[in-house]
């Protein structure tokens, strides 16, 4: 009975990303992906690399080096400052211990910016009970970072994170996956970015209006729930969705769901495509405007702290060759996705419009693209 279970599985598993059987050490393999964000005045593109070799029967190794390169003329740069070009290098190491049912995985990850070095470790634990129909799963990362500022080579700042996750998963029938997981995070230090700026009403300014810079508090609280399922249809496509609720002691409140599809086709085709959907209440500290200097002890115009909705479609093709093997290779699989993204901000202005009267500026929204597209190989 458990066997045709999974038997049945598999091919949901292999359809779904990130749907992991607990007990079964990650393939040999290796990806290239070349990935491009373009939306709201930032450019955002690079490559990342990532390798996976088992060592034994129990080890499994992996590598992965990321790099961004950015471009930012966004809404936030052009009204307060000047456009600026970056780059971020990120590079990570993991390693999966597998004993038994029991799958244990730890890594290492550093991020290089220009003013800003972050740095995690993460360490999670998963155990199949009950036959292997359930997977629970509990992972802690910790993470250390320093802020910096391009303008003044004396300014640091420290931020230090943590994090606490749970998940469990279990096969509901043969043909259902459920998964439920909930994350609690904690911040504490400098949580603000040092370049943004309030703006405050001013009669004696030209505009009405004039800055000052943010000030946030220096601890934040937050956590997640999220329920996903996963649906193996009779033609051997999968239709996925999920839920997602988080909160924080800032007063951030966002709700979001998605829906997606997968069909494979013929010559080792396969189709995808997802909608999600995202919802946000603001921070009780933001507005866009503030009555004068010093309204209150903390204040932000972090247009991500407002209150907003985002809507994303997503279209994606994979393509299977080398099905039955070339040299050390025993599989290759081409992928490309695209997403559309459209933001739309309930009470954060466009500053750009010029003679407007402060506060009635129009509100602000745009579209963003987002392309990925990777090979991978299996070995």
């Amino acid at each position: 009975m458990i066997a045709r279970h999974l038997a049945s599985l598999l091919v949901l598993l292999a359809l779904l990303p990130g749907a992991v059987l607990a007990t079964v050490l990650p393939e040999d393999r290796a990806d290239v992906l070349y990935h491009r964000y373009e939306g709201g005045g930032v450019t955002i593109d690079g490559p990342s690399v990532l390798l996976r070799k088992q060592v034994g029967k129990s080890f499994s190794l992996s590598a992965n080096y990321y790099l961004d390169m950015v471009s930012s003329a966004s809404i936030d740069v052009v009204t307060t400052a000047s456009p600026y070009t970056e780059e971020r290098k990120q590079g990570s190491l993991g390693v999966t211990y597998l004993y038994g049912n029991t799958l244990m995985n730890m890594g290492y990850t550093r991020s290089d910016e220009s003013d800003y070095a972050a740095n995690s470790l993460n360490f999670s634990v998963s155990q199949d009970l009950f036959g292997q129909m359930t997977t629970v799963t509990l992972g802690y990362a910790l993470g250390w970072d320093e802020v910096g500022k391009s303008n003044d080579p004396e300014f640091r700042r420290e931020v230090d994170r943590q994090q606490y996750s749970l998940s469990v998963t279990q096969i509901v029938t043969r043909s259902l996956i459920m998964s439920f997981a909930f994350d609690a995070i904690t911040d504490e230090g400098f949580l603000n970015n040092p370049y943004r700026s309030v703006r405050f009403l001013a009669a004696d300014q030209p505009a009405g209006y004039q800055f000052e810079p943010e000030v946030y508090p220096n601890t934040r609280t937050s956590g997640a729930g999220a329920i996903t399922a996963r649906y193996r249809m009779p033609w051997r496509a999968a239709l996925h969705g999920s839920y997602r609720y988080f909160s924080d002691t800032w007063g951030v409140e966002s709700h979001t769901g998605e829906i997606g599809y997968v069909h494979p086709w013929k010559h080792g085709l396969t189709f995808s495509t997802r909608y999600r959907y995202y919802t946000q209440e603001q921070a009780d500290f933001y507005a866009d405007l503030f009555p004068r200097s010093g309204a209150q002890n903390f204040m932000g115009r972090d247009k991500e702290l407002s209150t907003f909705e985002s809507a994303t479609i997503r279209a994606g093709v994979s393509w299977e060759f080398v099905s039955d093997g070339w040299s050390v290779v025993e599989k290759g699989s081409l992928n490309l996705f695209w997403d559309r993204i459209r933001f739309d901000y309930e009470n954060f202005r466009d500053l750009r419009v010029s003679g407007a009267a402060p506060g009635e500026e129009p509100l602000y929204g745009f579209d963003a693209d987002v392309v990925q597209l990777f090979v991978s190989f299996w070995f």
